[in-house]
C-alpha cells in the first residue's frame, strides 16, 4: 500500500514540474478541387410538389442532387432554344 502511495506521489510531482508537450495544429488552406468554376449565385423558385417529388427520385436513381438536376435541365432546355433565339435576331 505505502508503495502505490509512493508512486502515486511521484506522478503528482512528475506532473507539476513537467510542462506537457502541447500538439500545435498545423493549418492549411483548404484546396477545392473546382477553383476554375464559375461563380454560383441563389435562385429560388416555386414548383408542384409532384415535380419536386419526381426530381428528387430521379436523383437517388442516378445519383445526382436536386442542384445537379435543376443545373442540367436549365442548360439542355436553353442550349435547345438557343437556335431559335439565334434566327430571331437574325430577322430584326
Amino acid at each position: 500500500m505505502t508503495d502505490y502511495k509512493s508512486k502515486l506521489g511521484d506522478l503528482a510531482d512528475k506532473l507539476r514540474k513537467e510542462v506537457p508537450e502541447t500538439p500545435l495544429q498545423e493549418v492549411r488552406p483548404v484546396r477545392f478541387a473546382g477553383a476554375g468554376k464559375e461563380k454560383e449565385v441563389q435562385l429560388n423558385t416555386w414548383i408542384p410538389k409532384g415535380l419536386l417529388k419526381r426530381i428528387k427520385s430521379y436523383g437517388v436513381e442516378h445519383d445526382l442532387s436536386v442542384k445537379d438536376i435543376n443545373i442540367m435541365a436549365l442548360t439542355s432546355f436553353l442550349d435547345a432554344k438557343e437556335p431559335q433565339r439565334n434566327t430571331t435576331e437574325d430577322r430584326s
